[in-house]
């Protein structure tokens, strides 16, 4: 964006538009910005651009909110090849949305997470189990809402699970990552960070295991201690920073791990939970990033101790 524009562009890419959408236009525009929503079905991009077909979205900045992972992706890259800024950027997305690459980028940064094994058939898939012990967790690699999710208490589930998967599943679902399942207190925690600040963060509590507010978890705010900012940004950090969503766990005996983090976040179950107009912070930060005045953090931040749970107050 150039410094002296003074009415910036700003597009948002979008498959519709939700609540989340919705708010972050409204706060886009009270910021002064020229805003313009482009849904991402009627994009054409070219590859590379050139003199004879531009890349057809005019903007300084991008903010990319596309319902299709693999869309936002790839849109985000081509972006960038059009020399264009985005939120987030295409290194950031390309980790968060496959599982097993963001856990192996917190892994590099010595953030502490739940035991994860990664296996490519049903055999060693199913000895990966019987390795971390019942119950377990099986996840998609690509996936988000809680969707897909099985939890397997014994062998059996742990068989007719990997032998479903192998037949009736896409390409992704051959690649078997595997969690220990963690008895959390009825609850796990979403901090949200834009930029390097934790900004907020929300409780999910739920009387199953699967604590998605998507899936029926209550909302309640949960304070950000130095411990939970410390891990945040330092996950942050770790996927290339931008505005994230962070799945953390409390673990009796291991403190805070971190579970997943979301790159394209939804957040309207915790603006009125925590008191923070989260998409007022978010638009302040896409024009931060479209003028240049957001650097993408770099690691390393101090790495953070996390001995129990005790820094969370409930």
């Amino acid at each position: 964006m150039n410094a002296l524009a003074a009415t910036p562009t700003v597009a948002v890419i979008v498959s519709r538009i939700r609540v989340e959408e919705k708010l972050l236009l409204q706060a886009l525009e009270a910021t002064g910005a020229r805003v313009e929503a482009v849904n991402d079905d009627d994009l054409v991009l070219p590859l590379p651009p050139d003199a004879g077909r531009a890349c057809p979205v005019r903007a300084d900045v991008v903010l990319e909110r596309s319902l299709s992972a693999a869309r936002g992706l790839y849109a985000l890259r081509l972006f960038e090849l059009a020399g264009i800024p985005t939120v987030n950027s295409y290194a950031t997305a390309a980790t968060c949305w496959d599982k097993l690459l963001t856990t192996a980028a917190l892994a590099d940064a010595g953030v502490p997470q739940p035991r994860t094994r990664v296996a490519f058939t049903p055999e060693s898939a199913l000895a990966a189990i019987e390795e971390l012990g019942y119950p377990a967790v099986l996840k998609p690699v690509v996936g988000s809402w809680g969707r897909l999710l099985a939890r397997v208490n014994d062998r059996d589930a742990a068989e007719a699970i990997l032998e479903h998967k192998d037949v009736l599943g896409s390409y992704l679902h051959s690649i078997y990552y595997i969690q220990e399942y963690i008895a959390k207190p009825g609850r796990d925690i979403r901090a949200f960070v834009v930029g390097d600040e934790t900004i907020c963060a929300i409780y999910r509590a739920s009387t199953h295991w699967i604590t998605n507010t998507a899936r029926g978890g209550a909302a309640s705010n949960c304070p950000v201690t130095p411990e939970l900012d410390s891990l945040c940004r330092t996950v942050a950090r770790a996927v290339g920073g931008g505005v994230l969503a962070i799945d953390v766990f409390e673990d009796p005996e291991r403190g805070l791990l971190v579970n997943e983090v979301n790159h394209t976040m939804e957040f309207r179950n915790s603006i009125t939970t925590t008191g923070v107009d989260i998409p007022a912070r978010v638009a302040e930060y896409v024009l931060r990033v479209g003028q240049g005045r957001a650097p993408r953090p770099a690691l390393p931040l101090a790495q953070p101790e996390s001995r129990s749970s005790a820094g969370v107050r409930p």
